[in-house]
């Protein structure tokens, strides 16, 4: 076979396995969604592989199950405690008169209005900032808008159970077996490639897990020094709360979502204490309340970020940061929230297979 039809086979069967993949993308998602609680919940069952009865050892089958019962546990703990309070704010939010927002910012608008006009920062004509926020306001605090994003995801979590039932069952099966889903792939492998495959799963296996493990600690770290923080400056421990967890799950977007997650916090701060006199508590419970994001995030890149995204993956910070921006433009927020795995399994791949190309080399030779 000349090497134009190999590389034009090749070629169509990259394009006939990602139509596969497009068509059957909610099993794709189940398998990667089972294949990342497996590697979270590996640590833990090794940690029960140490206990011992007597001269008995737990077998591997229940040590599995009791991982997988403390996996869904923590979810059914997080949701039980959260949702309900995530539903009670949404309420709070959404009983909040415009109308009383603005009358609580007239004087603060007034002179914002007058700057704006002055330097003609929003162009010809009067600008009225009262109008734009009445606007957004009403459309950000309405009652259906809620309602309709309450609805849209109750139609996401129809499927709830199919989904609960299949993610268990394949993440028991790959925490008991972790050698599973590697030789569900070694079986397409040729037989030459295998080591190499099995060298590069290894690799990608443990780079993995301890950036997974690592975003696990980076939103509770968020999540607690927000909701630590907030309460201390008198945000209320129920606002906190829900703040904290906006931050820390927004987190994950990397670069743009610690901007996002202290904005919406902000917001939510503000709105929900409107009754405050603003120059007198208002004013001083908003600047508190930036200084305690920026401490945040300050802790977030000095300490969290390096130790994930550097140290965990064993790349430069720059090459994560291009990474991230190219993937961000290809994708979007989920290419940027799916870039470092990615790039992960691709450069690990890349030293097994390309580590002849001087690039490959250079990019690579963190990789153990």
């Amino acid at each position: 076979m000349n090497s134009s039809l190999r590389y034009i086979l090749i070629g169509l069967g990259i394009i006939l396995a990602i139509l596969c993949i497009w068509y059957f993308i909610n099993i794709v998602a189940y398998i990667l969604v089972s294949v990342v609680l497996a590697l979270v919940g590996k640590p833990i069952v090794d940690l029960l592989g140490k206990i011992h009865i007597g001269k008995i050892k737990l077998p591997k089958p229940l040590r599995a199950f009791l991982t997988l019962m403390l996996i869904w546990l923590l979810c059914f703990a997080f949701f039980r405690i959260f949702i309900p309070l995530i539903a009670n704010e949404i309420d709070s939010l959404s009983s909040i008169n415009p109308e009383k927002l603005l009358a609580s910012l007239e004087e603060p608008i007034e002179k914002l209005e007058s700057v704006i006009d002055k330097y003609q920062i929003a162009g010809e004509g009067k600008f009225v900032l009262e109008d734009f926020i009445a606007n957004k306001a009403t459309s950000f605090l309405n009652v259906s808008f809620l309602k309709n994003f309450l609805s849209s995801i109750a139609g996401i979590m129809g499927n709830i159970f199919i989904a609960f039932f299949a993610i268990s069952f394949m993440t028991f099966f790959f925490l008991r077996d972790e050698r599973l889903f590697a030789e569900g792939i070694l079986a397409m492998v040729p037989d030459k490639h295998v080591e190499a495959f099995k060298h590069a799963m290894n690799s990608t296996r443990y780079l993995l897990r301890r950036y997974f493990v690592g975003i696990l600690g980076q939103i509770t770290g968020i999540f607690t020094l927000v909701t630590t923080g907030l309460t201390i400056v008198g945000v209320g421990f129920n606002h906190s709360i829900l703040i904290g967890l906006i931050a820390g799950l927004l987190n994950v977007i990397p670069y743009i979502g610690p901007l996002i997650g202290s904005a919406l916090g902000v917001l939510i701060g503000i709105a929900t204490h409107l009754d405050l006199e603003f120059y007198a508590e208002l004013l001083p419970l908003i600047g508190f309340m930036i200084l305690i994001f920026i401490i945040v995030q300050t802790i977030d890149n000095v300490l969290f970020q390096p130790l994930i995204f550097s140290s965990s993956v064993n790349a430069h910070p720059l090459e994560i940061f291009i990474v991230i921006l190219v993937a961000g433009s290809l994708a979007g927020i989920t290419g940027m929230i799916l870039a470092i795995p990615t790039y992960t399994v691709v450069r690990v791949f890349a030293k097994e297979f390309f580590n002849n190309f001087k690039v490959v080399k250079k990019l690579t030779k963190n990789i153990h």
